[in-house]
């Protein structure tokens, strides 16, 4: 336990739009993983759960489309995430992630026994879900469905139904896992609900914009760089025992290239004698196999 000064990395973001319907979270999310991707189009990709929506857009760019069909599992959230980064993106658009906790919902409904026991089998499934996330080496831009709240409110003696914010399709308290939280209204204008960013906290409504990305890009790269952790090298009497239990050149090697260059120069004698010692026995497994073939041709003969 060690106190430091405080230092903000540089990272990714970590992006949640939320809207009723008609309120432009695709549309919006395409814009501002433009602007977070520095390779262009090609750098977004878009898990669309909502029924090919992301194509709809397809004029905006060459973006990426992974469709995911249902059953919308916390899994297959994952083996998408993970399709997405084996793809090269820089962006990943996840359109919507409100399937996931609907899907979640039912599931939970259908185990037997007490409401409390079952939420056990629920909540490591989703925890896996939002750990897969936060851990990406990817921007995140995810999109979830909301209902819009209203509560009573009293104007000139009469109780009249007062907007006081929107509730998320998903579990409660999914804010906290973002950097910034955007609310989309039926004017596809944000308003920042959460802003770690400082970008966007008592702004008017905006429409978001490729620049909007462009803006938080920025200040993902405003901070520090990660310190780069070496792994340390490993002692002499280590390395022997690699050396010594070695079957392959190519193991080997390997090991020869994690010395530290006064590790190579000393242990050099212990290197080369496991070279031959591997190269001996390969040849000698050559010559058994050779006879045993030999051998089989003969008998095969004679039969």
């Amino acid at each position: 336990m060690q106190l430091q000064k405080a230092n903000r990395r540089r990272g990714k973001t970590r992006l949640l739009l939320q809207s009723p319907s008609g309120g432009g979270k695709t549309m919006s999310a395409l814009l501002i993983a433009r602007g977070l991707a520095e390779g262009g189009w090609p750098g977004v990709c878009v898990i669309d759960t909502e029924n090919h929506s992301a194509d709809l857009y397809s004029d905006l760019g060459e973006y990426k489309v992974l469709p995911l069909p249902a059953p919308f599992t916390p899994e297959r959230y994952i083996e998408a995430i993970a399709a997405c980064e084996h793809a090269g993106a820089e962006v990943i658009i996840i359109d919507s992630i409100s399937h996931e906790w609907e899907y979640l919902l039912d599931f939970h409904g259908s185990l037997p026994g007490s409401s409390f026991a079952a939420w056990s089998k629920v909540t490591p499934r989703h925890a896996a879900f939002i750990q897969r996330m936060l851990q990406s080496p990817c921007h995140i831009v995810a999109t979830v469905r909301a209902k819009t709240e209203y509560a009573l409110s009293e104007k000139n003696g009469r109780q009249v139904p007062e907007k006081v914010g929107m509730k998320p399709i998903q579990r409660e308290g999914i804010d906290y896992e973002f950097t910034t939280v955007l609310e989309l209204d039926l004017r596809h204008q944000a308003t920042a609900s959460k802003d770690r960013t400082r970008l966007f906290a008592g702004r008017p409504p905006f429409i978001p914009t490729e620049e909007t990305g462009r803006l938080i890009l920025a200040w993902c790269q405003g901070g520090s760089p990660e310190p780069v952790q070496e792994e340390p090298a490993p002692d002499d009497e280590e390395v022997l025992g690699q050396v010594s239990q070695c079957t392959s050149l190519g193991e080997l090697t390997a090991i020869y290239h994690r010395c530290t260059e006064a590790q190579r120069q000393s242990l050099l004698g212990a290197f080369q004698q496991q070279k031959q010692f591997i190269q001996k026995s390969s040849q000698l497994t050559d010559q058994l196999l050779n006879q045993t073939i030999h051998r089989n041709g003969n008998d095969a003969r004679t039969t």
